[in-house]
C-alpha cells in the first residue's frame, strides 16, 4: 500500500487559533525538531510521518521533502523514495539534497548509471553537505567502486566530530556489507555520545555480524541501562542468547581438538 497521501496545502488564509498559555505549539518548527529527534533515535516511521506533517505547514521546505525521502529508503522502500524524489525535484530540480537522495534511492534499486548522474548533478549545483558526500559514496558502493573511501571522508571533514555523520556513513557501509568498517565507525560514534541507544544497539548487531559475540552481548547489555523498558535492547540480546552459547561451544571445541 502506498504511503502517498493527499496533502492539501493551504496558503494559511483560515483564522489563527491561539494556544492557550504554556501550552505546546505544534507548528512547523515543533514537527522540524521531532523529525530530527526520531531520526537520530534510529525511529524512521516516526520521522517519516513527522517530515510529512512539516510539509504540511510549509511545503516550501525542502528539508522535509528530502526528509521523507531519505526515511523512505532508510526503512527499504527504495520504490517509494525515489517517487518521493520525482514529487519534489518537480518543485525544487536543482535542490542538491534532493538529487542525492534520488541518487541514493536508484543506486539501491540497481540503476547505477542513473544514480551516478542524480549524485553528479547534485554536487554539480554546488551541493557541498555531508549527506551529498555520504550518497555519493553510497552510490559508488552500489556500483562496486573503490572510489567511496574518498567520498566518506570528505563527508566527515565537513561535519568534523558529529556523531549523526559517523552513524550515518556506518549504516551505509553496514547495508553494503562492509562490516568491519561499519564497526569501527560505530564504534566512533559511540565514543562521540555514549548515550544513544541506537549507536549501542547497531554496535552491537554490527558486533554480532562479524562474530564478536562477547562484544555485542556488552553492547546490547548497555543499551538495556540506558532504556531499560526499550523492546529492541531486550528483543537484541534475547535473539543473541543462542548465537553466544553456540559460540562459546564452538570454542570449547577448539580447544579440545587442540589438546
Amino acid at each position: 500500500m502506498s504511503r502517498f497521501v493527499n496533502l492539501e496545502f493551504e496558503d494559511g488564509s483560515g483564522h489563527e487559533l491561539r494556544p492557550e498559555p504554556g501550552a505546546v505549539v505544534k507548528d512547523e518548527a515543533y514537527y522540524v525538531a521531532e523529525a530530527r529527534t526520531a531520526f537520530g533515535a534510529g525511529e524512521f516511521e516516526p520521522a517519516l510521518r513527522h517530515f510529512g506533517k512539516v510539509l504540511e505547514f510549509n511545503p516550501q521546505n525542502t528539508a522535509a521533502w528530502s526528509g521523507q525521502v531519505r526515511m523512505l529508503i532508510e526503512l527499504g522502500e527504495c520504490r517509494e523514495a525515489k517517487l518521493w524524489a520525482d514529487k519534489a525535484l518537480e518543485r525544487f530540480p536543482t535542490d542538491p539534497e534532493l538529487l542525492a537522495a534520488k541518487a541514493v534511492a536508484l543506486g539501491r534499486s540497481g540503476d547505477g548509471e542513473g544514480a551516478l548522474a542524480f549524485s553528479d548533478s547534485s554536487i554539480g549545483e554546488r551541493g557541498d553537505t555531508p549527506y551529498v558526500w555520504l550518497a555519493r559514496g553510497d552510490v559508488l558502493l552500489a556500483r562496486g567502486e573503490n572510489r567511496a573511501d574518498y567520498c566518506f571522508e570528505k563527508a566527515l571533514l565537513l561535519a568534523p566530530r558529529d556523531w549523526f555523520t559517523v552513524w550515518l556513513a556506518a549504516r551505509i557501509r553496514f547495508f553494503h556489507e562492509q562490516f568491519v568498517l561499519a564497526l569501527k565507525l560505530l564504534q566512533q560514534a559511540v565514543e562521540m555520545n555514549p548515550a544513544n541507544v541506537i549507536l549501542w544497539l547497531e554496535q552491537g548487531r554490527c558486533q554480532q555480524t562479524v562474530g564478536l559475540i562477547g562484544a555485542a552481548e556488552l553492547s546490547f547489555a548497555q543499551a538495556r541501562q540506558l532504556n531499560p523498558t526499550g523492546a529492541a535492547a531486550y528483543r537484541a540480546r534475547h535473539q543473541l542468547g543462542p548465537a553466544g552459547l553456540l559460540a562459546r561451544l564452538r570454542g570449547r571445541w577448539r580447544g579440545l581438538f587442540k589438546r
